[in-house]
């Protein structure tokens, strides 16, 4: 996917901390929620293999706790979710209700390369006990450990862009 100028097009303040938070917390409850659809069908699948007294039996015994299948389809989708999100308009939905967006510094959108560290380094940034979040807290530019190890920055827009 070529990378393309984001509209609006002009320069917007960085995204604090708070509005930030706001939106991965809109962001991971639709995750949540898409995962449990995911783990739902993948279920589905194993009964419609498998029978539901296995399925039942495998479930009573804690098998699908640590089901790599299921890690693996939920990993991707995870990475999915947030590539496609990132990549396409520069936004997730949560990122949409609190008008922050996603871009390189020239006002672009992200390359899947950038959303791929992205995404890696804020899951490092969560393990550190958000740490990399509140980095933006000292950073003369407001970034978090993920905007400057993908290159990009989240800005917040202006209101009444989203009329179309």
């Amino acid at each position: 996917m070529a990378v393309k100028l984001l509209n609006p097009v002009g320069d917007f303040p960085a995204c604090g901390l708070i509005r930030r938070l706001a939106a991965a917390g809109y962001d991971l409850m639709l995750l949540l929620a898409v995962l449990m659809v995911v783990t739902f069908g993948y279920l589905s699948i194993y009964i419609g293999l498998y029978g539901e007294a296995v399925a039942h039996q495998q479930a009573e015994a804690g098998g699908f706790v640590g089901d790599h299948v299921l890690s693996l389809i939920v990993l991707l989708v995870t990475i999915a979710f947030y590539l496609t999100f990132w990549t396409i308009k520069g936004q997730t939905l949560g990122m949409q209700a609190w008008r922050i967006r996603l871009q390189q510094a020239s006002g672009q959108s992200i390359t899947r390369k950038q959303a791929l560290i992205r995404l890696l380094v804020s899951q490092a940034s969560w393990l550190c006990g958000g740490l990399g979040f509140f980095w933006q807290l000292w950073d003369k530019h407001s970034r978090s450990w993920h905007d400057i190890a993908s290159g990009t920055q989240l800005i917040v827009l202006p209101k009444g862009t989203f009329k179309n």
